[in-house]
């Protein structure tokens, strides 16, 4: 296994800062802060810089909130500064793990994603079911409390066996200290841009178990939420049964309720959609939550804090994802209702899509 070593000056260097820099300003240039820190950039990257080299850098308190949606999830959010030096980590050390994720590991990478986990879902499906003429059934499992559960010495001896950067691991640990959990050395906040890299190198660990060692061909993940397809559901036990084994070895569990053996012929609930043999259908939660967002959208129209091309954009990037479900008269009933809520309003993205129709 290849390591790294001289990693920490290419971290602090003002070339990556500034690339940092640039990825945490992103739809976020009219924030008070961003347009603060902008004011004396070169200055505050330098002083940022000079904190990194002499190790008297300490990231602020986390600022924690409650988010409804629909899940009660606790979300932590980072000033700016520090999200900053997440990115910088991230630039520098993510591809250097990517190489050896495995390729169904689909949240948080480039280029892959949900739409992407879902395609590859129905692909391992066609070839279980035999192009759906025969039984498929799914393992599929949730960890339980997953970032809550992060135990922080195994995640770092995990980045140890790559990076051999002293520097590199004492940084990452003034991050994950940063965090107050229930229990000292344990959780990492929901909400942090490295805590969505380090869910995917601590869990590699439970990839290759399931890929190499149980050698599961149908294995797909994305974050704590897996899936394996298979036409029988004894080995589907068996498979389940070494997974909670192997779990423990990371101080980790399944979650009781959430992870179970599926017929395909009841439909799975996967990413946001319904699946079934012939059909995919959105969640009624998918559903519920497009509708409360189209109010809220209204509201803030209304009130003068957006303008109506960024609501066109938004919906039209709804019923983009909607299409990949069936789901037809569900969304013309949708951009019905969306032109009730929003009549007598024009986009520039239609007219400028009308002028180029009429021009060519």
């Amino acid at each position: 296994m290849k390591s790294y070593k001289n990693v920490y000056n290419k971290l602090c260097s003002y070339k990556n800062l500034i690339l940092a820099f640039k990825k945490t300003r992103k739809h976020k240039t009219l924030k008070p802060y961003v347009i603060e820190f902008e004011k004396n950039l070169k200055e505050n990257l330098l002083t940022l810089q000079t904190e990194l080299f002499l190790h008297s850098y300490k990231p602020k308190p986390l600022e924690t909130f409650i988010l409804r949606d629909p899940k009660t999830r606790k979300i932590s959010k980072s000033d700016f500064r520090d999200r900053i030096v997440y990115h910088a980590i991230c630039n520098i050390i993510e591809p250097i793990f990517d190489r050896s994720f495995i390729y169904d590991s689909y949240a948080n990478r480039k280029d892959k994603g949900s739409i992407k986990a879902l395609k590859r879902f129905d692909y391992f499906k066609r070839k279980v079911s035999r192009n759906n003429t025969r039984d498929a059934f799914i393992l599929k499992a949730d960890i339980k409390h997953y970032f809550e559960e992060v135990n922080h010495e195994i995640l770092v001896k995990i980045i140890k066996k790559k990076i051999k950067d002293g520097n590199v691991i004492w940084l990452i640990k003034q991050i994950l200290n940063n965090f107050n959990s229930k229990t000292k050395g344990v959780g990492m906040p929901l909400g942090n841009l490295t805590s969505q890299f380090f869910a995917n190198a601590y869990l590699n660990e439970l990839d290759y178990f399931i890929k190499y060692k149980l050698k599961v061909k149908y294995y797909i993940r994305y974050v704590d939420d897996f899936v394996i397809l298979h036409n029988n559901r004894f080995l589907l036990e068996y498979y389940k049964d070494n997974i909670k084994e192997f779990l423990n070895t990371v101080n980790l569990e399944l979650h009781p309720n959430k992870s179970k053996i599926i017929s395909l012929k009841k439909g799975i609930n996967l990413l946001g959609f319904r699946v079934f043999y012939h059909y995919k259908l959105l969640n009624k939660r998918n559903i519920r939550k497009v509708k409360n967002n189209l109010s809220k959208l209204q509201y803030k129209l209304d009130g003068g804090n957006i303008d109506y091309d960024k609501v066109y954009t938004i919906f039209e990037g709804w019923l983009a994802y909607s299409k990949h479900a069936n789901t037809y008269k569900l969304r013309k009933k949708l951009i019905n209702h969306f032109e009730l809520m929003f009549p007598n309003q024009v986009s520039s993205i239609e007219v400028n899509r009308l002028l180029k129709r009429f021009n060519q």
